[in-house]
């Protein structure tokens, strides 16, 4: 019987580690006794992947590396230690070499990018009686309300910082585009999805928030990713 690797979440902007709560439980109900959430400070692209890193480090075992939004990009950049063996993006970012999350947001921007107010600090958030309109339509409005109220702003430089050797290039990658996202444009997914050439790539008809909303769906990509 085969020992099923290690699994690394990897969470975005406007949210912490316990958006994946559903993916938890529908992958430990497949057996999956190795799971893990990084809990990034949003800060700077460089702190959440050395915090990422540092998790991997921590884990005995090959890993397969699943981010989310943002998370996309923190798994480029953090994703090319030797036990990491595949790349899982949930409607997510994947920056090539010198790319930026924010550049690609302002090249094809996405539906809900004015609904986003930056404070006197520099964080940027979701202004909350937009959130659930922007970043997870497909959930109840009281999930959703939750989700607005706990989100984890990042540093608005964070949008700036830029990718250095993307893992994509040399690790086997898998990419979930989300067909009604309103916090990364459709079509951006599927350009990155498309030129990292992965080995599957699924399309479902959910926004930002897929992880909540079609958590089943998306763990089995994961396991799919798992399988190699």
């Amino acid at each position: 019987m085969t020992t099923k690797p290690a699994v690394a979440l990897v969470h975005g902007f406007w949210g912490g580690a316990a958006h994946w709560a559903k993916v938890i439980v529908e992958l430990h109900r497949r057996g999956y006794g190795s799971l893990h959430a990084v809990e990034n400070p949003l800060t700077s692209l460089a702190d959440d992947a050395d915090r990422t890193r540092k998790m991997i480090l921590q884990i005995d075992g090959p890993v397969v590396l699943v981010g989310h939004s943002y998370g996309g990009a923190v798994i480029t950049e953090a994703g090319d230690l030797p036990q990491v063996t595949g790349l899982v993006y949930i409607a997510a970012f994947a920056p090539d070499a010198g790319e930026s999350p924010g550049q690609i947001s302002q090249e094809m921007p996405p539906a809900a990018f004015e609904n986003l107010a930056p404070d006197s600090d520099g964080y940027l958030w979701i202004k909350q009686d937009k959130f659930h309109e922007s970043f997870a339509q497909d959930l109840p409005a009281e999930e959703a309300l939750v989700m607005a109220v706990t989100q984890k702003a990042p540093l608005g430089s964070t949008f700036g910082d830029t990718v250095t050797a993307p893992a994509w290039r040399t690790k086997p990658a898998w990419y979930q585009i989300s067909a009604a996202d309103r916090m990364i444009h459709p079509d951006n997914q599927r350009r990155m999805a498309a030129r990292m050439n992965p080995r599957d790539t699924i399309e479902l008809d959910a926004g930002h928030a897929s992880l909540a909303s079609q958590p089943g769906r998306v763990a089995d990509l994961i396991e799919e990713a798992a399988a190699g």
